[in-house]
């Protein structure tokens, strides 16, 4: 009788963790935690909040510091594969703007990883960036379009600011003036959150 109990125990842990959702984040530097404790960073607070609201969802971050768009697309698929997950959180396009590639380029890259994240049945949050000033005013606008454009043709949830009252902040940003601090983390899952929350 005991081995029975034990093995219905066994059966309704297993069954517990399966019916977790993944939630994946696609990203760069920003959501990797660059010069953080990563459990200080907005991707583990968010996986904090979704465990105290008492939604099922494992946050998987596949973010590299340093990765572009066509990086974060190179790499999907097979994440895809792994994960299977129900909501694909995008924050890419940063360090393609940095490094001055064509916004039209960003715009293809983004909207095939949508396409694909889509295609296995995830709902997409896309999380918009925004270059310094010094690129241009041009060039700026053409790279902030391309999210609110995909946003519209793909039928995804935006955040047209992801650093939103936290880049041009010193004390919230480290250093190099690029990365936001641990006392950004909170703000930053404050920005997603909006249109987070509807699509869990």
């Amino acid at each position: 009788m005991r081995v029975w109990w034990m093995g219905l125990l066994v059966l309704w842990l297993t069954a517990q963790g399966a019916s977790a959702a993944t939630l994946l984040v696609l990203g760069d530097s920003i959501s990797a935690g660059f010069g953080l404790d990563t459990r200080l960073g907005w991707v583990n607070l968010l996986q904090q909040r979704l465990n105290q609201q008492g939604l099922d969802y494992q946050v998987v971050n596949a973010s590299i510091s340093g990765d572009t768009s066509a990086g974060g697309l190179a790499r999907l698929a097979p994440l895809l594969a792994a994960h299977q997950p129900a909501l694909v959180v995008v924050e890419l396009g940063g360090n393609d703007g940095l490094r001055g590639q064509p916004p039209a380029q960003l715009q293809q890259n983004l909207a095939a990883i949508i396409q694909q994240s889509q295609k296995v049945g995830a709902k997409v949050l896309l999380l918009g960036m925004r270059l310094p000033p010094n690129y241009g005013a041009r060039y700026n606008q053409l790279f902030s379009q391309v999210y609110v454009q995909l946003a519209s043709s793909e039928k995804v949830a935006l955040v047209p600011f992801f650093l939103e009252g936290v880049g041009g902040v010193p004390m919230l940003m480290q250093g190099d003036g690029i990365h936001p601090a641990a006392a950004a983390q909170p703000r930053l899952l404050e920005n997603l959150w909006p249109q987070l929350q509807p699509l869990l």
